[in-house]
């Protein structure tokens, strides 16, 4: 299973996800592809096109993204937007995905 978990001080200051759906074998899981792109696509976005400096780390099947307080404030419309869509994945596959949200 899928576990993302999303960081909320004031605004959203990042997200944590760590697992593998086991949909299917390596290679084949849509489902894990799915939620990679969506997260790589946050992290790009929010470091080429915004030029933010979050601190991320990634290694198989772990992605966590952490923004200090200054940048989180320009962050929220693509982070929200990012938590829209994996909640509905979640939503659609329930006992692949799961989402919380801790307030740090």
């Amino acid at each position: 299973m899928i576990t993302v978990c999303f960081y909320v001080k004031k605004d959203t200051v990042g997200f944590e996800m760590s697992g593998h759906s086991g949909y299917a074998e390596d290679g084949s899981d849509i489902i894990c592809a799915a939620v990679s792109s969506c997260a790589y696509m946050t992290a790009n976005t929010l470091t080429e096109i915004v030029g933010l400096d979050p601190e991320i780390k990634v290694k198989d099947g772990y992605m966590k993204l952490i923004l200090n307080d200054t940048e989180a404030s320009k962050a929220q419309d693509i982070l929200n937007g990012f938590m829209l869509h994996i909640n509905a994945m979640a939503g659609d596959c329930p006992e692949y995905i799961v989402c919380k949200t801790r307030n740090i």
